[in-house]
């Protein structure tokens, strides 16, 4: 961050914080304030020619955190700002101080990240966990780096042999076990428990009945898109035969770019039956018409005007999970999309038609869902 006169710096920051006024409907707004005292002008720039050039929300929020957190380590790690482009020297430093060995660090208060640097980092709320970072967030941290590096025009040392060798030795002493998003996929069953929590009259009610039908059904989306859905993404499709004829409503969600999807493509996706008819219940309920489709609703129950907030959705799975007698540590959002995928696999839908409605690109990551439900129900696991 540059040095300022502190008239001049709170000018500087105050244009930043308008400039990210612009494009907050892509970047966390609730952190404006704190992403224009840490952010440069040449950042902020940088991600409002993003937002131009129509780069994917989600990766442009994940990149503003990463750059914000990127900004705030060498801030507190060096006194100053990041230096673009990096040299190798500071790159290996972020590796020493996020991958590192808890049982050495008993013996060793200097090893992996300096105290001073832990704190100054939770103190401005940019580090809430204890001990190292999972390996994946460390190089999608790097990967983010480069490619702002990129984009500035500059070449930096993220390719060098020193770094791969760090990064690979570290990964290998400190190892981790892959954790699922969710420990238990959300399948029928579960659904159904969850389901019979929502009654009919209330607000509340039929937006989280809505919330939980349309996630699934459209395929397991993730709680941004769904957060994210807005009834200009809705389209009325002629009805359905349902199995004993008669018609079944049916609409159309248009997810725009998504994570899987190519630059400029706009992937669909359908829902047909009960869940239009629950999202229609909530529409109704709540009077929505235009603008977001799933809101905030406050103690009074006031349906707000702005979208709810992603974390939100996973809250809602949770608390849904603890009043049906689950264990809500066992579930999240994520939970849904998985359980799209192994609900599939059960009742024999071919892995092509999942993942036309899933939108999963990779066959590998996809089948994996379908390897696990035949593997667990399969004649090789009952020998005896």
């Amino acid at each position: 961050m540059d040095i300022l006169a502190p008239n001049t710096a709170s000018d500087a920051i105050a244009r930043r914080a308008e400039t990210l006024d612009t494009i907050t409907a892509v970047l966390p707004i609730d952190r404006r304030d704190k992403l224009a005292e840490i952010l440069t002008d040449q950042d902020v720039e940088t991600l409002r020619h993003l937002v131009n050039e129509g780069m994917g929300a989600n990766t442009l929020r994940a990149l503003t955190s990463d750059l914000a957190y990127l900004e705030a380590w060498a801030l507190a790690a060096t006194e100053n700002p990041l230096p673009w482009p990096a040299p190798e020297a500071l790159l290996l430093k972020f590796v020493a101080h996020h991958l590192w060995d808890p049982a050495r660090r008993e013996n060793d208060p200097e090893h992996g990240m300096p105290a001073n640097v832990d704190q100054a980092l939770r103190d401005g709320g940019f580090l809430r966990s204890t001990g190292p970072h999972a390996p994946d967030t460390v190089r999608r941290r790097l990967a983010n780096w480069s490619t702002l590096t990129k984009w500035r025009g500059l070449d930096g040392a993220f390719a060098s042999p020193a770094l791969r060798s760090a990064l690979r030795l570290a990964v290998r002493a400190v190892p981790r076990p892959r954790r699922r998003k969710s420990a238990k996929a959300v399948t029928c069953d579960v659904l159904a428990k969850l389901l019979a929590t929502c009654g009919e009259h209330s607000l509340r009610d039929l937006r989280d009945r809505a919330i939980l039908m349309v996630a699934f059904a459209s395929g397991g989306r993730r709680r941004s898109e769904v957060a994210g859905l807005r009834m200009e993404q809705l389209t009325v499709e002629p009805p359905v035969a349902g199995e004993d004829g008669s018609p079944l409503p049916s609409l159309s969600i248009h997810l725009g770019r998504t994570k899987n999807s190519g630059a400029g493509q706009d992937e669909v996706v359908y829902l047909t039956g009960r869940p239009v008819d629950a999202l229609n219940a909530w529409l109704a309920a709540a009077k929505i018409g235009g603008g977001s489709v799933f809101r905030a609703i406050d103690r009074w129950g006031h349906v707000s005007r702005r979208a709810l907030d992603p974390k939100a959705v996973n809250d809602i799975v949770k608390q849904r999970a603890a009043i049906a007698g689950l264990d809500p540590a066992d579930y999240s959002a994520h939970g849904l999309r998985s359980g799209f995928l192994t609900e599939a696999a059960i009742r024999n839908i071919s892995l092509l038609e999942a993942m036309d409605q899933s939108r999963h690109r990779s066959v590998q990551q996809a089948g994996s869902y379908y390897n696990h439900a035949t593997r667990r129900s399969g004649l090789a696991t009952r020998l005896l």
